[in-house]
């Protein structure tokens, strides 16, 4: 990518001279310390400290393989509270409470903690993420006062029900009930039904003490919505009075995590157990809120655990980097067939077809770091109170549900892609993928289903996050949509306007869209997505617009849209990743160093639109010739960018030890 804004066509003299001499292509130099600190950030001393940490412990990646189910639960717990008390686990909680007080660090180093066995770090995301998490902001100064201290150090342990059996991601249907008795100024905590049972809930089978159950409160025989309630499962190791606990048993990864479910029989807890930031029960039974709406409560609600969708991201992208790393060193010393020469057998690198498999997606994890980086500073920010407003807060929903979605998902084509890439060495357990593959494979559907997600992110899409967006449930969002706001869509999304708005940025053409326009100028680039997002948002507005208009169930309506919807939400995030990626190339100084993310940044902006350019071709923003010419410059981009492989992952700073793999990690080919 040209270094300039004004970036000029891949054929000129100016964008050859970033990266080419006299005598042809001049490959950059890496320095891989300084890019180190450019993906470490703001935080590098923390990230540094959870790698030192991740290394004292690296036996446990062993142990994930060795070790009875039982015992490696127990490895897993005395590390994260080992971890505990080197104060990385608790830096988003408040100092007065023995925490670091920072959001940012707390997302840092989770994020940095999936380099290492990720029952761990799963262990670590229910414990100070989730529990933790819903206490700090869910609850009051007394919550904190009763909890906080305790569960930082990991005295405590805790879990997070909401979940249940017959429900998943429609948090607004739970079935578990908490009614108030006025009486003895107590509710009352009943699963309803057997569908209504908590499930799947990390820590609760063997090591929760406490759990945060979200449940239906009714008050005066009247339903005000889902809460939240601290209740306490066990005492002494044995369940308490009413409490049923049953382990998941073995999962496809993750058993180092005691997943269980949990029951409640009519389970009695005094009022001051319920998480009140939102709303209160007064001793005399009278429910009071300062939201007066119960969807827009509920979702403001919801709105405010968004730390652990960051964090789920975060980790994807970070374990898709562990995946390429032992890749990319694999391809880099292990050789098959004579290719160019008689006397040797090439490097797995300097194949075409290899580079072509590993390298966009290399290019790929790097835009979602830096995406990834910006959803945690807008967290940080809100959450801080740097920043304020609905708008923002409902904005960053949306871009944390959509970058949890595109990382998650991105993490496990790459570990798979990974695997296949080193043969059968990449089936054996000592070389990390089996882990890899079994541990991340539940992230595209844990805080959240992925396909949910996106269409959250529609939802804002679509409302333009209006006041009315925490207000709206599905039925609501498509009548709103095809009443109030699919003038306002459409008009902005018609392709006569959505030219309008790009042209300044194309240069030439009637029409204001250049065919010639070079390939490697990243306003070309963003143009390109940007159009295809508005497009498929207005295609949506229609279509939902259409239904209404034929009378249609709502439901309906939006069960027939549902796939234009994830495609429009996706092309919507997919166009914020690369506007991330060219954001950060633009901040940086002249030199190698950006020079070398330029060349990943346009192999990314290309790549993501050659694998969609059948949809570009047939809305006429491609011709035959210039979607080949965008073939062969993905190519030339993996052959310049080859040399730079190894560099490029070990700036990941993944630990040797992480990496394992001895029969895939080793001396660097010539």
């Amino acid at each position: 990518m040209a270094t300039d804004t004004a970036a000029p066509s891949a054929t000129t003299p100016e964008h050859e001279g970033a990266v080419h001499g006299a005598k042809g292509y001049v490959e950059p130099q890496v320095d891989v310390a300084a890019l180190q600190g450019v993906l470490d950030g703001t935080y590098a001393e923390i990230r540094n400290l959870v790698r030192r940490n991740l290394t004292d412990y690296a036996s446990v990646l062993e142990d994930a393989e060795q070790l009875s189910v039982d015992d490696y639960r127990e490895r897993v717990k005395d590390i994260v509270v080992e971890m505990a008390a080197t104060g990385q686990t608790g830096m988003g909680f408040p100092q007065e409470h023995g925490g670091g007080g920072d959001i940012g660090a707390s997302i840092a180093a989770f994020e940095t903690l999936a380099f290492g066995d990720l029952s761990v770090l799963v262990k670590v995301g229910v414990q100070f993420g989730l529990f933790g998490g819903a206490i700090l902001q869910l609850g009051t100064q007394e919550h904190h006062d009763a909890y906080l201290s305790k569960l930082i150090t990991g005295e405590l342990m805790g879990c997070f029900a909401m979940t249940e059996t017959g429900h998943g991601s429609n948090v607004q249907a739970l079935g578990t009930v908490a009614t108030y008795d006025v009486a003895a100024q107590e509710f009352v905590i009943t699963t309803t039904r057997e569908d209504a049972r908590k499930d799947y809930i990390g820590n609760a089978a063997k090591h929760a003490e406490v759990a945060v159950v979200f449940a239906q409160l009714h008050v005066a025989g009247e339903s005000q919505g889902v809460h939240a309630f601290v209740v306490p499962i066990r005492e002494g190791g044995e369940p308490c009075e009413g409490v049923r606990i049953e382990d998941d048993g073995l999962k496809m990864g993750l058993n180092g995590v005691d997943n269980g479910r949990l029951w409640f029989d009519e389970v009695r807890v005094p009022r001051i157990s319920m998480l009140n930031r939102f709303a209160e029960v007064t001793p005399a039974g009278v429910y009071e809120s300062a939201i007066e709406n119960p969807n827009k409560r509920f979702f403001t609600m919801l709105g405010t655990l968004i730390q652990g969708r960051v964090c789920v991201g975060g980790a994807g992208i970070n374990a898709a980097k562990v995946a390429l790393t032992i890749a990319t060193k694999y391809a880099l010393r292990r050789r098959q067939f004579e290719a160019t020469r008689e006397d040797e057998e090439e490097l797995l690198l300097d194949y075409g077809l290899h580079q072509r498999r590993l390298l966009p997606l290399l290019a790929r994890t790097y835009a979602l770091h830096f995406t990834q980086e910006r959803v945690a500073g807008e967290l940080h920010d809100i959450l801080s109170g740097v920043v304020e407003g609905e708008q923002r807060q409902r904005e960053l929903e949306s871009l944390a549900a959509g970058v949890k979605a595109l990382g998650t998902w991105h993490a496990t084509r790459t570990i798979q892609e990974c695997r296949e890439a080193c043969g059968g060495a990449g089936y054996l357990s000592v070389n990390r993928f089996a882990a890899l593959k079994a541990d991340t494979d539940v992230f595209t559907t844990f805080e959240g289903d992925n396909h949910v997600l996106l269409q959250l992110v529609a939802k804002g899409l679509l409302t333009d996050y209006s006041s009315e967006f925490a207000d709206l449930d599905q039925f609501g969002m498509v009548r709103f949509v095809a009443g109030l706001a699919v003038e306002t869509v459409l008009e902005r999304t018609s392709v006569h306007k959505l030219l309008e708005r790009i042209k300044d940025v194309l240069p030439g053409g009637d029409d204001g869209w250049d065919q010639e326009a070079g390939l490697l100028d990243p306003d070309y680039q963003l143009a390109m997505l940007r159009f295809r997002e508005e497009h498929m948002l207005g295609g949506v507005a229609r279509r939902l617009k259409r239904g209404i208009d034929q009378k249609m169930n709502p439901g309906a309506v939006f069960s027939q849209v549902q796939d234009h919807v994830i495609a429009a939400a996706r092309a919507h995030v997919e166009r914020l990743v690369l506007e991330a990626f060219v954001a950060k190339t633009r901040a940086l100084p002249d030199g190698d160093l950006k020079v070398s993310l330029n060349l990943l940044c346009d192999l990314h902006a290309l790549s993501t639109i050659e694998a969609d350019r059948a949809w570009f071709m047939e809305h006429g923003r491609l011709t035959v010739a210039r979607s080949k010419a965008i073939s062969r410059e993905v190519s030339s981009l993996c052959r310049k960018i080859r040399p730079l492989a190894g560099d490029l992952v070990d700036a990941f700073g993944v630990p040797p030890e992480m990496l394992r793999s001895p029969d895939l990690v080793g001396p660097v080919g010539p």
